[in-house]
């Protein structure tokens, strides 16, 4: 998940301090509000061989991080354990064929 996140912030940097930002300014709002930063986020990240193995391998975990966000949007701190399945399935992601496939550049 590290490496995850070092992708993130390497590409994504300014998307995700946006976003960040929103959600901690807006904290009964923000999932309506930060929609569109989100969005960003997800556009940014969404091409990257990394992050997409851990989306597509921890996706139940991720829907449901997601569903409780939403389901309590006035106390996100309450999906801590959410998170945390998200987080340990991340961790358990083969990323050894990624590392060893990287995405072709055109020439």
């Amino acid at each position: 998940m590290q490496a995850a996140m070092d992708i993130t912030a390497k590409y994504c940097h300014k998307e995700m301090e946006a976003y960040g930002s929103c959600v901690a300014s807006n904290p009964s709002t923000w999932q309506h509000k930060c929609h569109e930063l989100k969005m960003k986020v997800a556009q940014c990240t969404s091409s990257h061989p990394v992050i997409q193995k851990i989306r597509q391998d921890c996706s139940k975990e991720f829907m449901e991080f997601e569903q409780c966000l939403r389901e309590n949007q006035g106390q996100p701190s309450s999906c801590s354990p959410h998170v945390a399945r998200f987080l340990g399935c991340a961790e358990t992601v083969d990323l050894s064929e990624v590392a060893t496939n990287p995405v072709p550049q055109p020439s």
